[in-house]
């Protein structure tokens, strides 16, 4: 017999001589389902170890001088393409007129005639407007107005367009442009009356400053009269359509920064609510509608930034300056990354008749006269941003220990269930034995 180490009182592990043990059929059929169970719970900590859950944090936004995409695809049934301005401002200062870049025009056919397309036209500002089949020397007049900054040819107006630029730089209405050489050779009227009963969608993106401001949809030319932002608006209310132009208009879509893949929206939010649902954009298929050519529709969008962060997420890497990335990959990082914007929005109507809502029902309200009509969103952006960040549940050092409990407490309920089972069927035994 070996001898005694002095470690061999601390041994709380006695053990017995196989001649000690008894082995049973209850205690093997309790071996063989704890070792079930056992698999089953360590397969289901190992499941758990792997899964991947999104961690929402609330933090404030530190970002200074950034930019913000507007992606918008809008129908306006009523109104030819010809008369509809799409225009950007914001607090800063910045005002982007007539925004051309990255936004197409879709002519569309009459509602009676089916809305089909008829022609899809980029607005990319002065791109028709060479007129190169005029003499070299040729220089058209600006009748009275000051000639545009952005002519073609310094101080003339060899267009039709650049008339109406230096018109909308004076302030003077320019109407179908009746006795201007520029527009009679261009046929300027007669495009506008052959389009009058067309419609028109205007989709595509917009780069804006990611501060406060808003974009709106109205007709006519737009320019500034002092601080006052304007339209003409001659063609749009002296038309022989009956009834008038109005703006009835169907948002397909409308969101701020890029929409989320698949895949991450599943693991955002898997119920199809609004509030659980990254995914959704509120204004998505809304429609409006009005027979009041004197109308406006007035929309107040909360954007609210977020960040979408996946599991290899690198924290050194550097944003990429947006003008070196294109319309629609902006807010794509390389490593996986989604920079976006969720949104809430309330809207408004009212016609620029003033008047009261007893029409529908709210004798209370009342509106003011006066305004444009159009299609209008106003944008905030909130101080606080949110974080979608991917993480694991558990660490190594939580599965081993979870592993270990599994194991540790299956057993010795195993073991205690054995027991009882074997001490039941010692005892059944004895009773037996004496009653015979």
């Amino acid at each position: 017999m070996p001898a005694k180490s002095r470690f061999t009182r601390l041994d709380a592990f006695t053990k017995t001589v196989d001649e000690a043990r008894v082995r049973t059929t209850s205690g093997g059929i309790v071996t063989i389902a704890s070792l079930l169970i056992v698999l089953y719970l360590a397969w289901g900590e190992w499941a758990d170890y792997r899964r991947i859950v999104v961690h929402p944090e609330l933090i404030v936004d530190k970002g200074r001088g950034e930019k913000m995409e507007v992606h918008l695809n809008i129908t306006f049934p009523r109104i030819p393409c010809e008369l509809l301005t799409l225009d950007v401002m914001d607090v800063s200062g910045e005002q982007q007129s007539e925004v051309m870049h990255d936004v197409s025009k879709v002519r569309l056919s009459a509602e009676s005639e089916g809305g089909y397309v008829i022609d899809v036209k980029a607005l990319d500002l002065h791109a028709d407007d060479q007129a190169s089949h005029l003499a070299p020397d040729y220089c058209g007049g600006c009748y009275g107005a000051t000639p545009p900054t952005n002519a073609v040819k310094p101080g003339c107006c060899n267009t039709c367009d650049e008339v109406r630029n230096a018109y909308a730089s004076v302030s003077w209405a320019f109407g179908r442009g009746e006795n201007v050489e520029q527009c009679i050779r261009e046929h300027y009227g007669e495009r506008l009356d052959a389009q009058r009963k067309e419609g028109c969608r205007i989709e595509g993106g917009l780069r804006v400053n990611k501060v406060i401001g808003n974009f709106h949809i109205a007709p006519g030319r737009s320019f500034s009269n002092g601080n006052l932002h304007v339209h003409d608006l001659n063609n749009y209310f002296d038309t022989p359509i009956a009834g008038g132009h109005v703006f009835t208009h169907k948002i397909h879509s409308l969101r701020f920064g890029p929409q989320l893949p698949d895949n991450v929206a599943a693991k955002m939010g898997r119920k199809p609510l609004p509030w659980t649902n990254h995914h959704l954009n509120p204004l998505d298929n809304t429609e409006q509608s009005t027979t009041d050519p004197a109308y406006n529709f007035m929309y107040f969008v909360k954007v609210v930034p977020t960040s979408y962060l996946p599991l290899g997420w690198d924290k050194a890497s550097k944003s990429v300056d947006h003008q070196f990335v294109g319309m629609g990959s902006f807010g794509h990082g390389s490593d996986g990354s989604v920079e976006t914007h969720q949104y809430s929005v309330t809207s408004h109507r009212r016609s620029l008749n003033g008047g009261d809502d007893s029409a529908e029902g709210h004798k209370e309200k009342r509106h003011a006269q006066g305004g444009i009509p159009g299609v209008f969103f106003s944008y905030d952006i909130s101080p606080m941003k949110v974080i979608n960040r991917e993480e694991r549940p558990k660490t190594l050092a939580g599965f081993l220990t979870g592993l270990c409990a599994i194991v540790g407490g299956t057993l010795t309920v195993a073991a205690a269930v054995d027991r009882t089972v074997y001490e039941g069927a010692t005892r059944l035994k004895k009773l037996q034995s004496k009653n015979l």
